[in-house]
């Protein structure tokens, strides 16, 4: 594994652990780098069950971050409707829905031919 790997990992697994602090459901990772011209390398989908817990989840993964990695640069979209929030570190993308915005937008399907890794609720 080289060490851009490991930075990777690391990055993903703060992510993750910073969705499940606030109980987002259904989180899924997916590796996006083998595919030409994808957006970022990876986009990490989850959702909340109210505008709140999805603002909440968003202002976790970007505290986490920022705290943790230094010089890391992102920004976050969505917030006002907080139906869908995108947290963007542009080589990792975080989507983070409420349940009917995730299905009517299906980005899992859209972007199927990545690699998928699941988690599971806590």
């Amino acid at each position: 594994m080289s060490q851009k790997d490991v930075k990777d990992n690391a990055f993903l697994d703060l992510i993750i652990d910073s969705i499940q602090d606030i109980k987002g459901k259904s989180i899924v990772q997916i590796d996006l780098r083998h595919i030409p011209d994808a957006p970022a390398k990876f986009f990490v989908i989850t959702e909340g069950e109210s505008s709140t817990q999805i603002k909440a989840i968003a202002h976790n993964v970007y505290r986490r971050v920022k705290s943790e990695f230094e010089g890391i640069e992102g920004r976050s979209e969505g917030q006002i409707g907080a139906k869908w929030v995108l947290v963007d570190f542009f080589d990792v993308v975080v989507h983070i829905f409420d349940k009917a915005t995730r299905h009517y937008y299906d980005l899992e399907d859209l972007w199927s031919d990545g690699k998928f890794k699941e988690y599971q609720n806590i």
